[in-house]
């Protein structure tokens, strides 16, 4: 079993390279027009960076595309920074393109528990920390049962479950029901925000 799982781990990794550079590639047009529009309606910087933690905790640097004006007096909370604009870059998740870099460095899978703040390690269960024997994906099985829509603990569960059962068959599944999610815009937001509010009331929220 542990031999079986050692090798999917492997060819998962080689899927993730080859699928993450030919996709930065294919979408290198996309995400110039993409940026050339948050610069002008937005602002600099054009990318959101954050550190995450990625597999075994090991912390990196995430990348996306910001969909948020900057903090100011008059735009204190997520919900008075995120633009129209912004919201749309997340429904159709176009702000997630540049995270294929991380895809391609090893930070991150295609498919995997999301990575969150770095704040949150250490108020995790030591069942809710197994959400890390992987790499994070862009997207996963908490992402295809309903985004950002779905409860904290009912999330974690999710990821875990996703560590334990992970094989081809789900990876595939989980990318088809993805695309699925993208095209109806749904679970962008939890209900009454406009992302979803911070894990255990902790920390600042993510982009």
């Amino acid at each position: 079993m542990n031999i079986r799982r050692a090798l999917f781990d492997i060819t998962k990794r080689l899927a993730d390279i080859a699928v993450s550079a030919v996709g930065l590639v294919v979408s290198a047009p996309v995400q110039l027009l993409v940026a050339g529009l948050i610069r002008a309606r937005l602002g600099s910087p054009v990318l959101f960076r954050q550190p995450r933690p990625g597999r075994n905790g090991q912390v990196f640097e995430l990348v996306k595309f910001r969909t948020m004006l900057p903090p100011s007096e008059d735009r204190q909370t997520d919900e008075e920074r995120l633009t129209t604009f912004g919201q749309f870059l997340r429904s159709t998740s176009l702000d997630e393109l540049p995270t294929l870099w991380n895809v391609l460095k090893g930070d991150m899978s295609l498919v995997g528990p999301r990575p969150l703040l770095v704040e949150y390690l250490e108020h995790y269960s030591p069942e809710q920390a197994r959400r890390h024997e992987v790499r994070p994906g862009v997207t996963g099985l908490a992402q295809v049962r309903g985004r950002n829509q779905v409860p904290w603990e009912r999330r974690f569960e999710l990821d875990v479950e996703y560590v334990d059962n992970r094989s081809l068959a789900l990876d595939l599944r989980i990318l088809r029901d993805t695309l699925g999610t993208v095209l109806r815009r749904s679970g962008i937001s939890e209900e009454g925000h406009v992302t979803m509010t911070p894990f255990a009331d902790l920390g600042k929220k993510g982009e």
